[in-house]
């Protein structure tokens, strides 16, 4: 952004704003030359639009020395001495994205206990593939969110304490120690960054059927530039469905008319979101859509 940018407005009538967003503006300057384009800002804002700037929120901060938030990404610039393209440090005063350690550390205390891995007993009732396919959908939507930081490796503290959670829970589901559930469901795929190890549970179906998979890991923990990240809140545990996934599947039959021709299996997040034009309004629908408690 330069110092001097006109900021353009639509000032025809009836012109609808976005919601509160997010806006994190470079400048290369003192301190209170920033102090005062800052305060610019806030007052065209307040005098041309009615908006208000959130104090606790738009900060000044110096990237050399501290690290901006932003999106759950920590923005500062980069400094290493040693790294080098042809003569000349590549990467000093260079902006990067970088894995908050306190995120890392919050999420691993939620599959931890006494400062080390625990089980789930939330999960416990439900089937291998539920508890892999949880586990994996919490792990992937963190991944893919931090796929632009610089040291998106650093998630693998993460993965490491999710597995042994994931594996304690089978082994007290099955009544057996860690070690036999990481040797039952151990396997070895290949991805575009080469082989990965992770686990994985198949469920064979019959007939021509694909087998259903889960798995955990196999994502390599390598930044994408390209990545596309959208802004939602990461899968959080605990925060799951009771719905028994593979009954789902292998049900290969719908709860709303009970045909078993080209069926696709869907998850709904509320009995209400059935009351929607063009679906079936009876009591009997619903009720062929409880699911019993185990």
């Amino acid at each position: 952004m330069s110092r001097e940018a006109p900021a353009r407005f639509c000032e025809r009538r009836r012109v609808r704003f976005p919601p509160p967003t997010h806006r994190l503006l470079g400048f290369a300057g003192p301190k209170r030359e920033a102090e005062e384009i800052k305060a610019r800002i806030t007052e065209f804002l307040l005098d041309e639009l009615r908006l208000e700037l959130s104090e606790s929120k738009t900060l000044v901060t110096h990237a050399n020395s501290q690290a901006a938030r932003f999106l759950g990404y920590e923005v500062k610039a980069q400094r290493c001495d040693t790294k080098l393209t042809g003569p000349r440090r590549s990467v000093n005063g260079a902006i990067g994205l970088f894995v908050p350690r306190e995120v890392i550390r919050q999420r691993c205390a939620s599959y931890m206990g006494g400062g080390k891995p625990k089980l789930r007993g939330v999960l416990l009732h439900d089937s291998d593939f539920s508890i892999v396919a949880t586990y994996q959908a919490e792990y992937r939507g963190l991944v893919q969110y931090y796929l632009l930081a610089q040291d998106v490796a650093r998630l693998n503290r993460l993965q490491w304490v999710m597995e042994t959670s994931m594996l304690k829970t089978l082994a007290s589901k099955h009544r057996s120690t860690v070690t036999k559930m990481a040797r039952k469901y151990k396997a070895t795929i290949d991805t575009p960054d080469g082989p990965r190890k992770c686990f994985e549970v198949i469920v064979e179906r019959g007939g021509e059927k694909k087998a259903l998979v889960a798995r955990f890991g196999g994502i390599p923990l390598k930044r994408k530039r390209t990545a596309v990240m959208a802004d939602r809140e990461p899968l959080k545990p605990n925060h799951i469905s009771t719905t028994e996934l593979v009954k789902r599947l292998l049900a290969d039959c719908c709860e709303i008319c009970r045909s078993t021709s080209r069926i696709e299996v869907h998850h709904i997040r509320k009995l209400a979101d059935l009351k929607q034009q063009g679906r079936a309004e009876s009591p009997a629908v619903a009720a062929r859509l409880k699911v019993s408690s185990p």
